[in-house]
């Protein structure tokens, strides 16, 4: 079993774990994820690795209560215990460029698993340039980490209550008519954010990168849930990516699977809503 020795709330919705777990902190590297589950029968979750340290033997995962798993998630404190965590699994990102320029765009909870990526760029000697998107102020979590290793840094808001008015796709687009030896772009958060992505730096010629890890279901390849079309062939998220061109993805036929629990996932979360409810007219002696 895996503990959580740190447990921090950055929203109602979105927290942080920093979990001990010394061989997979050794052996994590950018982009890479992991497998969770917090007890007996509950749901396997894949989650991609916000940070890893060898030092303190730890990895930190980042994760939005939207549904009934995430939500028991949620409920876990610091000193609480996992069942399972299976990993590192994917493909780590291929990060071997020096002296590039390089942008790195993170929407919401993308920002974490962005992050190692950001990380290493900048160690490797590459010009980053970090753009970093939520709906308002308040969701902004990790400036600081991404200013320590970003040459720019940008924010953008859909409220416009910090930083850009507007999504992160009004920022790259700026980024990209400004600096003309851009060799790559990076984008990880929800899908239809990626593809927006993918659509600016295409009018560029920019090679583009995202991460499909929102729609895995079981990380090792058996269910075929996280079938993904790439230049006409079939690929598999967990097993071929996570990270995928973003300019060659079908993002049409995503966009319809990522759809495909919808109806039980909202059941899920009804029940877990009652639970919650009667749990606590229980508490209250009602």
């Amino acid at each position: 079993m895996f503990q959580i020795i740190k447990h921090e709330q950055f929203s109602p919705i979105t927290f942080m774990w920093e979990v001990l777990a010394p061989d997979l902190a050794k052996a994590s590297e950018p982009g890479q994820f992991v497998m969770v589950r917090i007890r007996e029968g509950g749901e396997r979750i894949p989650l991609t690795i916000a940070d890893y340290d060898v030092e303190k033997g730890t990895i930190t995962l980042m994760i939005q209560a939207v549904g009934r798993s995430s939500n028991e998630m949620n409920d876990l404190k610091e000193g609480d215990y996992l069942l399972d965590l299976m990993g590192p699994l994917g493909i780590p990102s291929h990060i071997d460029r020096k002296d590039g320029r390089v942008v790195l765009v993170g929407g919401g909870l993308g920002v974490a698993p962005i992050y190692p990526q950001l990380r290493k760029y900048k160690e490797t000697g590459n010009y980053t340039i970090s753009i970093m998107g939520f709906r308002n102020e308040d969701l902004i979590f990790w400036a600081d980490k991404f200013l320590k290793y970003s040459n720019e840094f940008h924010i953008a808001t859909d409220d416009g209550s910090a930083g850009t008015k507007g999504f992160v796709t009004t920022v790259l687009d700026d980024v990209l008519q400004r600096n003309d030896d851009i060799v790559e772009v990076v984008a990880i958060g929800p899908l239809v954010m990626m593809k927006a992505c993918a659509e600016v730096s295409r009018k560029y010629g920019i090679k583009t990168i995202v991460s499909l890890n929102t729609i895995m279901v079981d990380g090792i390849g058996m269910c075929g849930s996280c079938r993904v079309t790439v230049d006409g062939e079939v690929k598999f998220a967990c097993v071929d990516g996570p990270d995928f061109d973003a300019h060659l993805v079908d993002w049409d036929e995503l966009m319809v699977r990522q759809k495909r629990f919808d109806r039980e996932e909202s059941h899920a979360q009804d029940c877990w809503d009652k639970e919650c409810r009667a749990k606590k007219k229980f508490e209250e002696g009602q």
